[in-house]
């Protein structure tokens, strides 16, 4: 069997799998699912592709792996001139679901006055976008925040990111063993949110562990 995870794969995979008589397990999340059927339809349009993301993220191999021409990758706004032909009439963009949501829209207004048909398809998704929105305001309103999720999550990284940008307070824990006392000295508040893929068990083991150190 193959199973495939939930940022998706690329074409190819799958059907190298049924090639051999594999059972495919498609465990692949439907929002990402919907980026990949954009790409597929813009590209028959004979849009070029662009994908805003990190280049080495499992999503962003899964999504250009749509297609079979060459798709652009856009890890940020210095990529535009670098990688966006001068020339180019035609180009449909879709994001990677976890990206900051502020980078992007930044990237879209570039990319409007450059590309003169530009397709962009904003597929932040709608749990990346609320907790974004979140992670605004808590930094302002807490003396110290606590991102908690795995060092490899693209979510969580944007999450800690904005949280840095706005209190210098920020911390990104994998688990409660990270969690260092002096963090919370003169401290009032803490501030807890946590990327989408962790479990309600580290959340509250790290939400514990706090309450224990500050008592």
């Amino acid at each position: 069997s193959l199973l495939i995870r939930a940022h998706g794969s690329a074409r190819k995979t799958i059907e190298k799998a049924d090639s051999l008589g594999l059972e495919v397990i498609d465990a692949t999340c439907p929002m990402v699912k919907e980026i990949h059927k954009v790409v597929r339809d813009m590209d028959e349009k004979g849009y070029r592709i662009a994908v805003i993301g990190d280049y080495n993220h499992d999503e962003v191999q899964g999504i250009v792996g749509q297609i079979q021409h060459k798709a652009i990758v856009l890890e940020n706004i210095a990529d535009i001139e670098k990688k966006i032909p001068p020339n180019l009439k035609k180009l449909a963009v879709v994001v990677q679901s976890t990206q900051n949501l502020e980078k992007v829209l930044k990237m879209q207004d570039i990319l409007k006055k450059r590309v003169p048909d530009l397709e962009f398809h904003n597929t932040i998704c709608s749990p990346t976008r609320l907790k974004q929105d979140e992670i605004k305001t808590l930094p302002k309103k807490n003396d110290c925040i606590v991102v908690i999720g795995s060092k490899t999550s693209a979510n969580t990284k944007r999450l800690y990111e904005i949280a840095k940008s706005i209190n210098r307070n920020s911390y990104w824990v994998k688990s409660s063993a990270d969690i260092k006392k002096d963090w919370f000295k003169g401290v009032e508040s803490v501030g807890i949110t946590a990327g989408a893929s962790t479990p309600d068990k580290t959340i509250q083991e790290v939400k514990k562990h706090i309450q224990k150190i500050t008592a």
